[in-house]
């Protein structure tokens, strides 16, 4: 959508992006600097940890189930002053999520997670509209779908066009599928790509959705957020 690079450079990570610089429909570009998305910090080397912390970043949203959090503990405590908050996306295990929506189709995705998880996702967008004003980072595993979520509901709040949420939420396949292959060589080959693709009808979706519902402005008051909390939502990635 423009010529600046989102991609952000933390080792080991394979898929951090900045949600700044996206076009809106009024003709400006959401704030640089300020909303993060990534996969898991877990993976995140010395030198990693470091480019964390030399870029300033003062939150980090974990989005994994505390199961995944106790077999692969965040690092990021161990950043002196940056704060970190848990909040599991979809309920509280793997079984639960399951249970609830888990075989739901790909293109259906968001729109099961914002039926089913309303009280999970008025609680993560709770702690980044409480957050300090400078940057923040939310990550799951993979950072492809529960990443993926909260930053299309991010991007539309800020009236990014649609076409960049979609290309926004695609993008973790790129960045996913050929470090996934080689990491799973043994693997089923068709399994895997078919496993991190993020189709943009999932976005599109997802759109029509909230657009029944009223937009996402009311879905978000609906859910529990308050005028407050969603004007700071808001303020993440449009300039005052």
């Amino acid at each position: 959508m423009d010529d600046w690079n989102r991609s952000l450079d933390f080792p080991a990570l394979l898929n951090a992006r900045d949600l700044g610089g996206h076009p809106t429909v009024d003709g400006v570009r959401t704030r640089r600097r300020s909303l993060l998305r990534a996969d898991d910090l877990a993976q995140l080397t010395e030198q990693g940890l470091r480019a964390l912390a030399d870029y300033r970043v003062e939150t980090v949203l974990d989005l994994r189930w505390p199961e995944e959090i106790a077999l692969q503990p965040s690092p990021v405590p161990r950043i002196r002053g940056l704060r970190y908050q848990p909040v599991s996306l979809l309920a509280d295990s793997a079984a639960e999520w399951r249970a609830l929506g888990g075989g739901c189709a790909k293109e259906q995705w968001i729109c099961t997670v914002l039926e089913h998880m309303q009280p999970q996702l008025r609680q993560a967008l709770g702690v980044i509209a409480a957050a300090p004003a400078g940057p923040l980072l939310f990550h799951c595993v993979a950072g492809k779908d529960r990443t993926g979520l909260i930053a299309a509901l991010l991007l539309t709040l800020a009236d990014a066009v649609p076409e960049a949420i979609a290309a926004d939420y695609a993008a973790s396949a790129e960045c996913l599928r050929e470090a996934y292959l080689a990491r799973y060589a043994d693997g089923d080959r068709a399994a895997i790509i078919e496993a991190v693709r993020c189709p943009e009808e999932g976005v599109y979706n997802m759109l029509a959705w909230l657009e029944a519902e009223g937009g996402v402005g009311a879905y978000l008051r609906r859910i529990g957020l308050s005028a407050a909390e969603i004007a700071h939502l808001r303020g993440r990635l449009r300039a005052a």
